[in-house]
């Protein structure tokens, strides 16, 4: 139980971490995409006010005005002069006039002239080609237009890099996280082991001292009878013995198991016919509460795990079912094997619904209907030393509701 408290307490602390990281990570790398094409449009715009009347595409004028010194911001003559781009001019009738490639070596005149007109003759003026980005822009005076396409493959590697670098950051701190988490969480949960480990020697010790008032009272009781004769009196006295003597047994059993002591012997066996077994010695009870049953039981099926806790668990869900199943009711009872799993499904009628959710029923000293606490027997520790006993053998135990009036225990190995 402490390891399992340890472990939910490290995934929950490392989901918390994992989704902040993420969100963290996220973050950055959005905001880099953001800022990063934001520059990336103004420079295009910057390029595309450039001028061709000087034979050369050249900067604007307005753009080499000088900048203030020290740290000042790159102008738009430095952003003219760091980029990597090509431009291309269509006369009025669409026809490739004249072909700058002098700012790039990526491509050639004529694979620069069928670029800009792929471009020319897309629905939009602006948008990506390959590693491209282009910008076409009617030429002043209807004398045609400009494509310039500008080369984003820098800007492209600045993406991935800030990803590499931030997810291996990433992976860094969640590894660092992972490691303090579980060394903080001993330590966290230090006081709820002593608390839980003080619990579990109380049950034992108090059972262990109570066996003697018990058995002596017992005796006592029997003794009592030989010479007055037995009453109503001396047989409520000893059922109620008999009762309190089981308790503490089950919670004996339980106490052992959660303190690790009680460690199963695993073998294969041939869980179909343990299971046949264990319905027939139910039937009697079944047939006194007019009880049908109904078994699809695989033929065949193997597991590998301890027979007799097996065979206990199986007894406590049939004895949970007998006990609380409605009467002249139904329980079914299923067997089927996939080819990872062995499923056990047992299937009783009730007279309505808990109003509780079905993990509840796993609670200790849970019954549903409490009128009938004497009358039936249970100490409502069954299902929940059933579902430690599934778990001593690496398998799990759950319920569900099935409307519109069952309960289905689930055994998975």
């Amino acid at each position: 139980m402490i390891r399992s408290l340890q472990r939910r307490l490290v995934t929950t602390a490392m989901t918390a971490i994992t989704v902040l990281l993420l969100l963290l990570l996220g973050g950055i790398n959005i905001a880099n995409i953001v800022i990063v094409g934001g520059e990336i449009d103004r420079t295009l715009h910057v390029v595309a006010q450039g001028d061709l009347s000087a034979g050369g595409f050249a900067p604007a004028a307005d753009a080499l005005a000088p900048r203030p010194g020290g740290m000042a911001p790159k102008n738009d003559y430095d952003t003219f002069l760091s980029a990597n781009f090509f431009v291309v001019r269509f006369d009025p009738s669409d026809a490739a006039v004249y072909t700058d490639v002098s700012r790039t070596s990526a491509v050639t005149e004529e694979e620069a002239r069928a670029l800009a007109a792929q471009a020319l003759d897309g629905d939009s003026d602006s948008g990506r080609s390959g590693r491209f980005r282009y910008l076409i822009q009617d030429v002043p005076g209807g004398r045609g237009k400009t494509a310039v396409f500008l080369d984003t493959s820098a800007e492209r590697f600045s993406y991935l890099r800030v990803l590499l670098l931030s997810g291996a950051a990433g992976l860094v701190c969640w590894g660092c996280m992972l490691a303090l988490v579980i060394l903080l969480s001993r330590r966290a949960i230090r006081p709820i082991a002593e608390s839980l480990e003080k619990q579990k020697q109380f049950v034992t010790n108090a059972g262990h001292e109570l066996k003697t008032p018990l058995a002596i009272i017992q005796s006592n009781t029997e003794a009592l009878e030989l010479y007055n004769g037995e009453s109503k009196w001396s047989r409520n006295i000893k059922e109620q013995i008999l009762r309190l003597s089981g308790l503490m047994e089950n919670l004996l059993a339980l106490a052992r198991m959660d303190e690790g002591a009680v460690q199963p012997r695993a073998a294969d066996f041939c869980l179909s016919d343990l299971l046949a077994e264990a319905a027939a010695r139910f039937a009697q009870p079944m047939e006194a509460r007019r009880l049908s049953l109904e078994s699809e039981i695989a033929p065949g099926v193997h597991l590998h795990a301890d027979p007799r806790q097996i065979e206990q668990m199986i007894s406590l869900l049939l004895d949970n079912a007998v006990k609380y199943a409605d009467e002249g009711g139904t329980v079914c009872l299923r067997l089927a094997e996939t080819d990872r799993q062995v499923v056990l499904e047992l299937e009783n009628t009730c007279p309505s619904l808990p109003a509780v959710p079905p993990e509840k029923l796993f609670d200790r000293f849970y019954r549903g209907d409490g009128a009938r606490t004497q009358k039936s027997g249970g100490y409502g520790i069954g299902l929940s030393a059933a579902r430690s006993l599934a778990q001593a053998n690496r398998g799990s135990l759950r319920a569900d509701y099935v409307p519109p009036r069952r309960i289905r225990f689930t055994a998975r190995f």
